[in-house]
């Protein structure tokens, strides 16, 4: 019966992010994002929390400190416009590197730390393959971990990783890691681009 019921839930779940993928897309299609439109989504991220999808709750918690003082002024506009267009898959020109969805990231970025410390890739690199991504770790005296755990220290994000990230093969790895930060395990969760800026290789 549990088997049942977990499956039912993720079921849920993933229609959720469906809808939610659908709902930014239309809002951010004219360019912008007004008052009613951030109330809108808000009210449908309350509604949608039970499903317990840590990407719902983590945007519910940006569009809710926006809307506190019960005005979406412009700067909040543009910040929100921005979350949801990376959240839906960001349009972007022939040949562009995709950008990595800021969505699930650490914020402020945290100091990285290599020795002792285990890390993980997640989607593609723009840096190179999997391996050379893994041979900088251990140059640095990281350490390069299988699969997100509790005892995981950073998950890196593939410059590549856009466009409804939750559904993809990578995506599991995202959740799993933002529903262990979320419970209090210091795990944290940074784009590669940022990586990269800190190994100073």
């Amino acid at each position: 019966m549990n088997i049942f019921l977990r499956f039912n839930r993720k079921q849920i779940q993933d229609r959720d992010i469906d809808t939610l993928i659908g709902l930014a897309k239309g809002i951010t299609a004219d360019g912008m994002v007004n008052q009613a439109e951030a109330e809108m989504l808000q009210t449908w991220l309350v509604q949608h929390t039970g499903a317990e999808s840590p990407v719902v709750r983590n945007l519910l918690e940006k569009i809710s400190l926006m809307l506190e003082d019960g005005i979406l002024d412009k700067e909040e506009s543009t910040e929100l416009l921005q979350i949801l267009r990376r959240f839906s898959g960001e349009p972007s020109e022939l040949g562009e590197v995709a950008k990595p969805t800021s969505l699930p990231l650490c914020s402020p970025a945290p100091q990285i730390t290599f020795p002792g410390h285990s890390f993980l890739f997640t989607g593609t690199c723009a840096y190179g393959s999997r391996k050379q991504c893994q041979q900088a770790i251990e140059s640095l005296g990281g350490q390069n971990a299988n699969s997100v755990t509790k005892k995981l220290n950073y998950l890196i994000i593939g410059s590549y990783v856009t466009d409804s990230w939750a559904h993809e093969s990578f995506g599991r790895k995202i959740e799993k890691a933002m529903e262990y930060r979320e419970s209090g395990v210091p795990l944290r969760i940074v784009c590669e681009e940022y990586w990269i800026s800190q190994t100073k290789l």
